[in-house]
Formats: C-alpha cells, structure tokens, sequence
C-alpha cells in the first residue's frame, strides 16, 4: 500500500446499466477468485478519468482500470433495481474517517422501503447535536445504494441532498417504496 493509493492492489471498475443510469463501480481484487472482490466505490455520476473516484475521496491521481464485474455483484445490482433484493452481500472497503465509516455503517440498520431523519441516524451515534456532520459523511459516502443514505432524509419530510443528485434520490426511494406494497 502507498501514500497515492490506499487500497493494496489495483483499482478496478465496471459498469452496469440500470433503470436510474450508468452506475459506476470501482473495487480491488484481493487473490485471485470472485470471493477477494472488495467494492470501494459506487456513483452514478458520469466518471472522466477518475470522476469514479471523487466518491471515495482518494487522489485524482489514482485510476482505475476497466474490468468486468464479477456477475455475482452484476446480479445483486440488478436484482435490487428489479425490487427483488433488500440487502446487499458483497463485501466493501470503506476509506474515511472513524466518524465517517460509524454513520455509513449504520445506515445498515434503515429497512428497505423505510427512511430516517438526519437527526434520527445523529441520535443515533449518540451524538445529537452532529446533525450537520451526519449530512457532510453522507455526503461523502462512497457506496451509496450499498450504504443507503437515500433513506436518510429531513425532519420537515424534505428530501435533503444525494452525491448523484435528488432526482436520482427520489427515484430510489420511489423504486424501494413501491416494491415494498
């Protein structure tokens, strides 16, 4: 591992197509077989050189090479986006602070379908008065969808802001809320 590059080996990335847009995900290879694939980055936001990974707040001079996702983290994204999937299982590697990685982790513990306040997820951690921190680590969270800070929203019922944009939110929101009924 080096300074320029915090993962131990190469950076991958693919791309799969689903209903909402081109959904860009970076991931390392730890060994040789599909289980050692670590996802460290997903976006929906369109990558220039290394736009893919300004989610994971590493150096624009890292890259990352093209490489097929391995199918078992292909289907688990399209099964999600065909409302037939509420929990991932593919193992992630999560470059942030402490503070950070404690309010991506728990997203884990928002349902599919279901949302919290920004203040919920505060109280949370046990810091209620970090609403605004909470929302500045959402906003940096490099596996959105995985981690779903889509389900985290504003105590007034708003939506509150999302790295790939409200509409893109929104529509997730929508997608999870409709294949819950």
């Amino acid at each position: 591992m080096n300074k320029r590059n915090p993962y131990s080996s190469d950076l991958l990335c693919d791309v799969v197509c689903t209903p909402l847009g081109h959904l860009h995900l970076t991931y390392i290879l730890k060994g040789n077989r599909a289980e050692s694939v670590y996802l460290t980055g997903v976006s929906f936001n369109i990558p220039g050189k290394s736009a893919a990974l300004a989610c994971l707040g590493t150096s624009p001079a890292i890259t990352a090479r093209k490489s097929p996702l391995p199918e078992y983290i292909r289907d688990q994204m399209m099964k999600y986006f065909e409302g037939k999937l509420r929990k991932f299982d593919i193992p992630f590697i999560l470059s942030g602070t402490d503070f950070e990685k404690r309010v991506w982790l728990t997203l884990n513990e928002v349902s599919y379908g279901q949302t919290r306040t920004y203040k919920w997820l505060a109280e949370r951690l046990g810091s209620p008065r970090s609403v605004r921190a909470v929302g500045q680590a959402l906003g940096k969270n490099p596996l959105p969808i995985i981690l779903p800070c889509h389900r985290i929203i504003q105590s007034d019922g708003k939506l509150g802001g999302y790295s790939s944009g409200v509409g893109i939110k929104r529509r997730l929101l929508e997608l999870e809320y409709y294949c819950s009924l």
